[in-house]
């Protein structure tokens, strides 16, 4: 039979939220739309290249600002706050996974996670008991001191991953996370989401693969800057 999932309150809602470009001529980069992202949930987002899914990211992770609508992130108007305010929010709230990893590759795998928490003013060695325990969530309690040029591409991921989460975010937000992975690496790191999902973790995955869509409880399509659908899928008990 089919389950209903459940979800908290809302971690991302808009309320009309859209992104034009001035011009001439203007640009509607997302038209005006709303959409709620519950706390716990696991949510996909697919389009063809150009559609918005950039934007709506930028949007979501607060790199950009709309120019239309209410963008309430745990309940905090963020129109409302500061540039330093909104970028406080970001640091503590969001959690980046990139398609490229974007690790330093002279520092080991402890110390670029260490450095994600370098302005939140922690002793160090808080940060690096923080940072071991976040990577031997994500399994590489082996690897603590490896150099990223000595992992493989799924470990790697893991490391930032592991960066991500060590602020306790409220919201993971992941763009093409498994683009740069063999299908093997890929349903490993899949896993490891599926994991923190079911650990409550909030996550947001932008992707072109139908695969990486199916995976989460609801899909987000957007084209042309529109969400066009919302479709949840259904979990087999």
């Amino acid at each position: 039979m089919t389950r209903a999932f459940q979800v908290g309150e809302p971690v991302v809602d808009f309320n009309a939220v859209g992104l034009t470009y001035p011009g001439p001529p203007t640009v509607a980069a997302l038209q005006p739309c709303d959409l709620r992202i519950g706390q716990g949930e696991f949510v996909t987002v697919v389009g063809p290249s150009g559609s918005g899914k950039s934007t709506l990211l930028n949007i979501v992770g607060l790199l950009d600002a709309p120019t239309h609508g209410t963008y309430l992130l745990d309940g905090i108007d963020t129109g409302a706050v500061s540039e330093a305010n909104r970028a406080a929010l970001r640091s503590e709230r969001i959690g980046f996974v990139f398609q490229s990893f974007h690790l330093l590759t002279h520092r080991s795998a402890l110390e670029n996670v260490e450095l994600a928490m370098l302005y939140q003013r922690l002793p160090r060695r808080e940060r690096r008991v923080r940072a071991e325990t976040v990577l031997r969530r994500v399994g590489l309690a082996h690897r603590l001191h490896s150099l990223p040029t000595q992992l493989s591409g799924g470990e790697r991921q893991r490391v930032a991953i592991a960066r991500a989460l060590v602020a306790d975010p409220s919201l993971l937000l992941c763009d093409e996370p498994t683009g740069n992975l063999d299908s093997r690496t890929a349903s490993s790191v899949l896993d490891l989401l599926h994991g923190l999902h079911q650990d409550g973790m909030t996550i947001v995955v932008i992707t072109h693969d139908a695969h990486v869509a199916a995976q989460g409880q609801r899909t987000v399509t957007i084209h042309d800057g529109l969400l066009t659908e919302q479709i949840p899928h259904q979990v087999i008990a």
